[in-house]
């Protein structure tokens, strides 16, 4: 999970339960985001979008596919 907060304003705006259920928040990257930047799993402008309106953009993992919940099995679960 990623937590996107504007660089000047940090956590200020982030809801502390929030920020209680994400935990002790680790600095990953530092970037710069516009409208014409590509992300892997979300849109740059919903991204500004969000942190203009609430101060953070919270990215979740991608949810797991029904078909793809065997991976995560133990192997004497497993299907064959």
């Amino acid at each position: 999970m990623y937590l996107y907060v504007d660089k000047m304003e940090g956590l200020k705006r982030v809801p502390e339960q929030l920020q209680e259920i994400f935990g002790t928040p680790q600095a990953v990257m530092t970037m710069v985001v516009t409208e014409e930047k590509k992300l892997a799993r979300a849109d740059a402008a919903d991204i500004m979008k969000a942190i203009r309106e609430n101060g953070f953009y919270l990215q979740m993992p991608p949810a797991k596919e029904e078909y793809m919940l065997d991976l995560y099995k133990t192997p004497t679960e497993g299907k064959y």
